[in-house]
């Protein structure tokens, strides 16, 4: 059997002293959540509404969530573009919504792309700049929905 690590204790101890685990701290988290989904539905909604075309941009996991809590589906995003050749010519799950290759968002260009993969926003963006250079525009969905 293992030895556990000291480290484990500290985090225990910090979890406990921070009461992250309070229905209080729970309660906040579960709000904000709904707060940041109602104001991510909004943005895209006010956008569509300006008859602007956005697509999503990559399809991880924790993508696939978002879209699925937040009901997006193929009325507010045109289709969603991957590089992996395994999800290409593919369909999001629960939205259904069909994943083209990046190539297509610079091809088509859009006004919007909504992230999907938020954590590697900047090594997208980077990865995409040529479509901002075309005068697309970025939005991160999380901590809360920003355009960049």
């Amino acid at each position: 059997m293992r030895e556990i690590s000291d480290n484990v204790y500290k985090i225990l101890e910090k979890e406990e002293k921070s009461q992250i685990y309070s229905l209080e701290k729970l309660n906040k988290f579960a709000d904000d959540v709904k707060n940041q989904k109602k104001q991510l539905i909004n943005l895209l909604l006010s956008l569509k509404q300006e008859n602007k075309r956005i697509v999503g941009v990559s399809a991880p996991a924790k993508g696939m969530t978002l879209l699925n809590y937040c009901k997006i589906d193929n009325h507010i995003l045109d289709y969603v573009t991957e590089k992996s050749e395994l999800k290409i010519g593919k369909y999001t799950p629960g939205m259904h919504i069909f994943v083209e290759p990046d190539q297509k968002l610079l091809e088509d260009k859009p006004d919007f792309a909504l992230i999907l993969a938020w954590n590697f926003a900047e090594e997208i963006m980077e990865n995409l700049k040529d479509f901002q250079k075309a005068g697309g525009k970025f939005i991160l969905p999380i901590p809360s929905p920003k355009i960049i």
